[in-house]
């Protein structure tokens, strides 16, 4: 351990390891080394992780990059910094943090770069951190980057009960857009408008929903995590000069765009391509989260947490996640 390791450390820890590409089947839970940080790298006592879609695609086998077999499955966590390598300059042991990882964050303890590791207000609690990084990161990129979005625009939110897309219609109510939620049901229905969204429309004929909205105009900027079922839709909502953004693809094959629908009004399809834009530039992530801390910490974004599971349970998380059935960000408590 580096010089600044505390005395305290165990030598094992508890960690949901993926042993097969089969799924949740394929995850049991083990007992491994603790790691220690490299230069670069912090140690983090991990209190929570969040879970998402992705990190059901990584248990498939599907995702762009998988480690070798056995690795610890989970991207995004939260909790306190235990031990720090060298080279590292803004984060000290002790600090409350929220990490994001390409994959082992569901464990008591796990090694993040100091880049993509993160300082939280007083007032957040750990649970909630976990549900920030990934999904508030990418809907910034999303919106202020990729979209560029501006105050008094209008933004259309697919999925908007998910992480993602509650986490997109915060930041969007944030940097002074109205927010038009997507949602399946009632239930979802009052889950985003409690998080942020100005109005909610049903999947099931969105498209004429939008444009009585909107007085027929339609939308300036879409968020859209869905893919195939609702993109032609999507497009014929869009105002001249409105953005469409491919976060991904929930439903299945990524869609097919007849590009002359885009000439029609003047409109685009932008790729929302979060983990590039760090890997271009690491120092991106921390000139993102120094625009998000402010609104966490003043409660312009407030991470839409769901259901919370024990470590021991991530199989029954995941079965949650792959049921379509969750609301926000479902967490996992690592310590009780």
């Amino acid at each position: 351990m580096p010089d600044d390791a505390t005395n305290e450390l165990p030598t094992t820890m508890r960690a949901a390891q993926v042993h097969a590409l089969t799924g949740i089947d394929g995850i049991r839970l083990d007992d491994i080394a603790v790691p220690s940080p490299g230069a670069g790298e912090v140690l983090i006592r991990v209190e929570n992780v969040g879970l998402s879609l992705a990190d059901l695609i990584v248990a498939q086998g599907r995702y762009q990059s998988i480690p070798d077999l056995p690795f610890t499955i989970g991207m995004d966590l939260a909790g306190v910094v235990a031990a720090v390598g060298p080279g590292v300059r803004r984060t000290a042991v002790g600090d409350r943090v929220a990490a994001t990882l390409h994959y082992g964050a569901a464990a008591e303890y796990a090694v993040a770069p100091e880049t993509m590791t993160f300082p939280l207000p007083a007032s957040t609690e750990l649970a909630a951190a976990a549900a920030v990084p990934v999904n508030y990161l990418t809907a910034h990129f999303a919106l202020h980057v990729r979209a560029q979005l501006r105050a008094g625009e209008t933004v259309l939110v697919h999925g908007a009960a998910g992480g993602v897309g509650s986490a997109a219609t915060q930041v969007a109510r944030s940097l002074g857009a109205r927010t038009i939620a997507v949602v399946s049901s009632d239930e979802k229905a009052r889950f985003a408008e409690a998080h942020g969204a100005d109005t909610t429309v049903r999947v099931d004929g969105f498209k004429d929903a939008v444009l009585e909205a909107t007085d027929g105009r339609g939308v300036d900027v879409v968020v859209d995590v869905v893919g195939e079922a609702v993109i032609l839709d999507s497009l014929r909502v869009l105002a001249p000069f409105g953005r469409h953004l491919v976060l991904g693809f929930a439903q299945g094959e990524p869609p097919s765009v007849k590009v002359n629908r885009l000439l029609l009004r003047n409109i685009d399809v932008r790729g929302v391509g979060w983990t590039g834009y760090v890997e271009a530039d690491p120092e991106n992530a921390w000139r993102q989260w120094d625009e998000l801390y402010p609104m966490l910490e003043s409660g312009g974004i407030a991470p839409a947490v769901g259901a919370r599971y024990p470590l021991e349970r991530i199989a029954d998380a995941l079965a949650e996640i792959q049921g379509r059935t969750s609301l926000g960000k479902i967490v996992l408590d690592v310590r009780g």
